[in-house]
């Protein structure tokens, strides 16, 4: 637990929060990113340990050869310190004219100043070992100068004479120029006051500072194909395994929403258990499609039984001498011929088959309010003036249900309309208990009916609020409980305006 005056807590947070936005939405973005991100991983851990077994075998390797090279330029320094002053530039000619030897050799009056290289740990580590080397086979010498250079960078011999401007009969046998330099190891020392002796030389691997770098371009080149062609085989295999994945969802959906006309059978392709799961969800709709046709096939013949009563019902009602009675069972009779056109489509979405209208509600309201009080309950209600466009049957059995709960669970109701920005609200309140907080989330499951309503109404089933809501949320709407500030529970149907 993070203490009040640390920031720490913001700040993992928003960390936190912003990874999670990364953090992909589909099974196809989360393999793709959790192969990639194993992938680039493994590729650098690898990467990585390669680079430092190939510096450590580059390093011993130089190491080998810096001592190699030392003793050579050793042995041929004391060759030349054991002849006479006036033979060695002699000697050094005929070396010349017969291919020269390991070393490029000459002899100058003074030092001469070497431009080097850029520093490089490997070479510094190979200046060290030459340097040590010599100094324990030749213990008696004044010092050495040692340095790494490019070839066409290199000076050679006083007065600025550089390495392009000899012979090439003097150097081809010796050092690399062409076609691709590498760098040269020069070696000086005075091997009397006034004489200093000049050796270059290339290491026995060229290339050693090149063939050093885990991160040379052809090399990075090599990586990122390998890394790209791995990508790519992954990024195929994630696909092969979502898109059955994709299509089992799509069947899902279609199959949720109805629309099983035209559709086709899941394919049976791809991996054992999508191909098995393929098989049971095509079993799967094909029971509970045979149900839906069954219950079906069921409420059509219960529709058609009853219209032939509903008809004889319509007939009897002409024959009451009271216009005002006849009117109510004729809206009664009507209200139930379509209940039993649409007894189908209520089955399947607790909703009356109906076209939209213009639905004035002080009729609508009032004809219900009237029906309650002619039961003798108490309902209070104030006209509005107000219309909506819906569902008229189904937007009167919404409210009815909500009604008839209220009356069963409270001493009275009050039904009100009003308008709100972009909607419109149709509020049913009890005077009955209220709500407890923990119950509001199960009060839409069907047959969950509260302590308070089963004694008050036990012949109820639970089912009314939820035909309610699915009533509203058809209309695009939605269905809100709360318990009222002064007491009971306030149901509240908002309609798009």
């Amino acid at each position: 637990m993070c203490s009040p005056p640390t920031s720490a807590c913001p700040v993992l947070k928003r960390v936190g929060d912003r990874l999670r936005r990364l953090w992909p939405a589909s099974l196809l973005g989360r393999l793709t990113l959790v192969m990639v991100a194993g992938v680039l991983v493994t590729q650098l851990a690898a990467s990585a340990i390669w680079a430092s077994q190939l510096r450590a075998k580059s390093q011993v390797e130089a190491q080998s050869a810096a001592q190699y090279v030392a003793h050579s330029a050793a042995g041929a320094i004391r060759f030349f310190r054991s002849l006479p002053p006036a033979y060695r530039m002699l000697i050094i000619q005929q070396l010349r004219e017969m291919g020269g030897t390991r070393f490029f050799v000459n002899l100058n009056h003074a030092y001469v100043p070497i431009t080097q290289i850029a520093p490089h740990p490997l070479a510094q580590s190979v200046i060290a070992t030459v340097r040590e080397t010599l100094k324990t086979d030749l213990p008696h010498s004044p010092g050495f100068e040692l340095a790494f250079a490019w070839p066409d960078q290199l000076v050679v011999a006083e007065h600025d004479v550089r390495l392009n401007d000899l012979p090439d009969a003097w150097v081809q046998h010796v050092l690399l120029l062409q076609p691709d330099p590498a760098p040269i190891l020069v070696i000086q020392t005075e091997i009397e006051p006034g004489n200093w002796l000049y050796m270059a030389a290339l290491m026995p691997n060229p290339y050693f500072l090149s063939s050093n770098d885990p991160f040379a371009w052809d090399r990075l080149t090599l990586q990122g194909l390998s890394l790209a062609v791995v990508l790519l085989l992954c990024l195929l295999v994630v696909r092969s395994i979502t898109r059955p994945l994709a299509a089992l969802s799509d069947a899902a959906e279609a199959f949720g929403q109805g629309h099983e006309e035209g559709a086709s059978p899941l394919p049976e392709t791809g991996s054992r258990e999508f191909i098995n799961t393929a098989r049971a969800f095509s079993a799967m709709r094909e029971r509970i499609q045979r149900y839906i046709e069954d219950r079906e096939r069921l409420f059509i013949s219960i529709s058609h039984d009853l219209r032939t009563p509903i008809t004889r019902l319509k007939l009897r009602s002409e024959l009451l001498d009271d216009e005002a009675l006849r009117n109510e069972f004729e809206e009664d009779l009507d209200e139930l011929d379509m209940m039993v056109k649409g007894a189908l489509q209520c089955v399947k979405d607790t909703d009356i088959h109906e076209n939209p209208a213009e639905v004035k509600l002080d009729a609508l309201l009032g004809r219900l309010v009237r029906s309650a009080q002619l039961a003798g309950h108490v309902v209070a209600y104030q006209p509005s003036g107000l219309t909506v466009r819906a569902k008229p049957l189904a937007l009167k059995r919404a409210i009815g249900n909500l009604l008839d709960n209220a009356l069963f669970y409270g001493e009275r109701a009050e039904i009100g309309v009003s308008e709100e920005p972009g909607a419109l609200a149709i509020a049913v309140r009890d005077h009955g208990p209220g709500v407890p907080d923990d119950a509001f989330a199960s009060l839409f499951d069907p047959y969950v009916r509260l302590a308070h309503g089963r004694e008050q109404n036990d012949g109820g089933m639970g089912l009314g609020l939820g035909i309610a809501r699915s009533i509203a949320e058809a209309h695009g709407g939605q269905l809100l409980l709360e318990n009222h500030p002064q007491g009971g529970l306030n149901a509240v149907i908002r309609l798009p305006a």
